[in-house]
């Protein structure tokens, strides 16, 4: 069987499968419990300085065959709430790694350090929400202040610092490459595109916020498009995200550039159940392409070995 082992800027991960921040994390429950049913590793919801209720609903407006559009609004406990979550996550044996959202660099930094202080493996810094107001890309869309946050935190904490990059920027890779330049140790790719959808019979968005953000299958191109133009720009191991769904959405990542993937939309449609079937359909999978390992993959498409290693 292939070994799916990766490592993810010095971090050990079982197999590059990766809860992603927003999807199944509200609990230390249901971390573990995405653990338990085969993650190599967790990310948190994006906690922030205060409890945050979120949007009202409608918040999410499912399509089957081809994703999920959501506006959310980061709802969280809070940075105060929040560490019992953890623990319970790090009790089952969780390796955990905490999101963080901010208004700017100081708030990200203070709230890194926060959430380092219980022991998470590394922190990613949320800079990519398409659709809450002085967050997300608000704060992080321009490569100057991606930079002046990573560069924040990274003087505050010990952990590795990865930085999730947005799509809906006109050269994402320049921002990945500010991310690595002010000490990220890694960067994911991508948070979900903006978008909208409109009920024609109450001549509304279907949303409550209007804007969302869509992820899912119709996202992965764009989600491996971004990923070949970072890992061509950068050293530090990629993290690709964007409509994985099976071993072969993940396989073609890892040959993108990616070192590991996060899954979202597909443990809302297929539950937690889906980790441990696509580490057993990427290993076998490997197995039939000859490829020894996950780590072998990385960059295969571009004639080139990855960044699985650093």
């Amino acid at each position: 069987m292939g070994d799916l082992t990766v490592r993810i800027a010095g971090v050990e991960l079982r197999n590059p499968f990766i809860l992603a921040s927003g999807i199944w994390g509200e609990s230390g429950v249901s971390l573990a419990g995405a653990w338990k049913a085969g993650a190599g590793a967790v990310v948190t919801k994006s906690i922030g300085s205060v409890p945050r209720p979120g949007y009202p609903n409608p918040t999410i407006e499912t399509y089957e065959r081809w994703g999920m559009l959501n506006a959310m609004g980061l709802p969280n406990p809070g940075i105060d709430e929040y560490p019992r979550e953890i623990a319970a996550a790090r009790e089952a044996g969780a390796t955990v790694i905490g999101s963080v959202f901010g208004g700017d660099a100081q708030e990200f930094a203070t709230l890194a350090e926060r959430i380092a202080g219980t022991g998470v493996a590394a922190v990613e810094l949320n800079l990519s929400c398409p659709h809450a107001e002085g967050y997300g890309t608000e704060v992080g869309g321009t490569p100057e202040a991606v930079a002046e946050i990573v560069r924040a935190v990274v003087a505050r904490v010990s952990v590795p610092v990865i930085a999730k990059i947005t799509p809906n920027s006109a050269d994402p890779a320049a921002l990945a490459v500010a991310a690595e330049r002010a000490g990220a140790r890694a960067v994911s790719a991508i948070n979900t595109l903006r978008a909208l959808a409109i009920d024609v019979t109450l001549r509304r968005p279907v949303l409550a916020h209007g804007l969302g953000g869509l992820s899912g299958a119709a996202i992965k191109p764009v989600g491996l498009a971004c990923v070949w133009q970072i890992a061509a720009r950068v050293s530090i191991p990629v993290i690709g995200i964007g409509g994985v769904r099976t071993a072969e959405d993940a396989l073609e990542y890892l040959m993108a550039g990616a070192s590991a993937v996060q899954l979202g939309t597909a443990v809302a449609f297929d539950g937690i159940e889906v980790f441990g079937r696509l580490s057993a359909g990427l290993s076998n999978l490997l197995d039939r392409e000859g490829i020894p390992s996950a780590g072998a993959a990385v960059g295969l498409a571009r004639g080139s070995a990855g960044a699985s290693a650093r």
